[in-house]
């Protein structure tokens, strides 16, 4: 790894060395045909388009996954929630596996829009074409297919903004550039579940006004700030099928703090997705209202968790690059998750419900701001970084597509009938999960402060 791009305040992994006789020595090797662009500090303009790019790729993502799939699942199949996980599942399962496939190809692509630009522009075409199908299909399992095309669509440019930011952002500007992404991702599901619930009457314009508004935010960001030419950049020849095969995994032994790294992400995020899969279905039982009408609760509670998760991040990036202390933030952060959890496992009324929300958004925020600095700190080769974030993300995407299959066994435990499903369950499940990935971060990463 070249010397400007090594830890300043906190210790970075040491330089990439030749390739052994691991897995992975294909794909290694033909990473000294890839050069990364160097790093220099981006000013604001740069950063401004980049969290706005970042803000659409999350409006457009979560809100399906946060309301708009919920109540079209209940309107096809009333009373059978447990269906909202499979289609989630399945569709985070499919790009699971093209992923690290994605990533690949988007380090050795040669253009002159560059490396990043047309898989964000191309996400976003898959992405926003696939709601047109989620509105009109007539069946459950249609609206499924619908989603594995969004899914695969918006994931896709949502990941390459990731890979700029791996490709440009220096280690000093790290923190809060992280902390910008992570606000930006908070508060975009809460402002797109208040536009859909806006539009609510339309189930169309449910699906489309989000879309529309986030695919626009994506594509002006390479429009007004164009990645560069990659041509000089990528000089790989054929591709192998064990490059490929390679291109899935990494060597924990060769790289043990970008492996720990990893197994504390994935355990955090089980957590988190244990009590994030059923909130709509959860919030309308607890406070016994129709999943039509708990957009709107769900809208005005993240809006007042939206402060919460702004200074969470701020002060958790900046005050980590202040500090040269980052893994003490992220256990924090999994400490607070733990309170809002615990806090919501046990609500009946409405006040509860806003505390352990709140609580549990600033978490989020502080743990996935400053976690996402330690993954750019230990990434093993940033001219691969499109191939080691698809890694990374295989640390949240994994849980995304196991909770909510696990997750509907779990809240049916000890319910006979129709009775009420069982989220106390789930939630005091997510928050000892949560707890345990932050602790696996804070005393096994041994490069990072």
């Amino acid at each position: 790894m070249p010397q400007n791009d090594r830890d300043i305040s906190v210790a970075g992994p040491p330089p990439t060395e030749p390739a052994g006789r691991d897995g992975e020595a294909s794909a290694e090797t033909s990473a000294s045909e890839i050069e990364a662009p160097p790093l220099k500090k981006i000013d604001t303009g740069y950063i401004t388009w980049m969290m706005i790019a970042n803000f659409g790729s999350s409006l457009a993502l979560m809100v399906p996954l946060s309301y708009s799939l919920a109540l079209r699942i209940s309107d096809l199949a009333p009373g059978r929630e447990e269906l909202l996980g499979y289609v989630t599942g399945s569709a985070q399962f499919v790009y699971l596996v093209l992923s690290p496939l994605i990533g690949f190809w988007s380090d050795r692509t040669r253009s002159r829009f560059g490396r990043r630009t047309p898989f964000m522009i191309v996400g976003t075409v898959l992405g926003f074409v696939a709601l047109f199908g989620i509105a009109a299909a007539p069946t459950v399992f249609l609206v499924g297919l619908s989603w594995v095309v969004g899914m695969v669509g918006w994931s896709t440019a949502s990941q390459a903004i990731q890979n700029v930011q791996a490709d440009r952002v220096p280690e000093e500007q790290r923190g809060r550039i992280a902390a910008w992404t992570s606000v930006t991702s908070q508060i975009a599901p809460v402002i797109g579940i208040g536009i859909a619930y806006a539009v609510a009457s339309s189930t169309l314009l449910v699906f489309l006004v989000p879309g529309l508004l986030g695919a626009t935010m994506l594509v002006l960001f390479p429009l007004l700030k164009p990645e560069g030419d990659s041509r000089e950049l990528v000089h790989t020849g054929d591709v192998t099928i064990r490059d490929l095969v390679a291109s899935y995994g990494f060597n924990p032994r060769k790289y043990p703090d970008f492996g720990w790294n990893w197994l504390g992400r994935f355990v955090f995020f089980m957590g988190l997705y244990f009590n994030t899969t059923f909130g709509t279905f959860f919030y309308a039982q607890r406070l016994d209202l129709p999943v039509k009408e708990v957009a709107g609760v769900v809208a005005a509670i993240g809006t007042i968790g939206v402060l919460a998760a702004a200074g969470g991040a701020i002060g958790g990036g900046f005050l980590s690059d202040k500090l040269g202390r980052r893994k003490l933030f992220t256990l924090i952060g999994s400490a607070i998750f733990v309170a809002g959890a615990v806090t919501e496992a046990f609500a009946q009324a409405l006040p509860q419900l806003v505390i352990g929300a709140v609580l549990m958004q600033l978490a989020i925020a502080v743990f996935s701001a400053v976690d996402q600095a330690i993954v750019f700190a230990v990434l093993p080769d940033r001219a691969q970084a499109g191939r080691y974030l698809a890694v990374v993300a295989f640390a949240q995407k994994i849980p995304s597509a196991i909770a909510p299959l696990i997750a509907p066994l779990i809240i049916t435990i000890g319910v006979s009938g129709g009775g009420d499903k069982n989220y106390t369950q789930l939630y005091l499940g997510g928050a000892v999960l949560a707890l345990v990935g932050g602790l696996i971060i804070k005393f096994k990463v041994k490069s990072v402060r």
